[in-house]
């Protein structure tokens, strides 16, 4: 699991969520919602910066969402990783969480 922190698209505000992951191409992590109301999703999908914190540490990350493809194998790979809890995945969004080579510091 990671701690997703995005900011909320109501309020403006800093919100969290833990959040089940795994490894996609290159640095990427791969996340999907169980459904197309989540919020962290919505949040995302408002504004794709994020930033993820597995372990002890903490990076700024854009998400990019899923199709096609791509979401398939997205949401394959959680559900072989999670098991039963992660069946409802494929009803919501999915996101390549990249690395945001861009921000400060990164």
């Amino acid at each position: 699991m990671l701690i997703l922190e995005t900011i909320g698209r109501v309020t403006g505000r800093p919100a969290r969520a833990a959040v089940g992951f795994v490894e996609g191409p290159g640095e990427s992590l791969l996340v999907a919602a169980g459904s197309e109301g989540s919020d962290w999703a919505r949040n995302l999908a408002a504004d794709p910066r994020c930033r993820v914190t597995i372990e002890d540490r903490t990076e700024l990350r854009l998400a990019v969402a899923l199709d096609g493809p791509e979401y398939n194998a997205a949401i394959v790979a959680l559900i072989l990783r999670y098991g039963t809890p992660a069946e409802r995945l494929g009803t919501g969004p999915a996101f390549c969480l990249e690395r945001d080579v861009g921000a400060p510091g990164a």
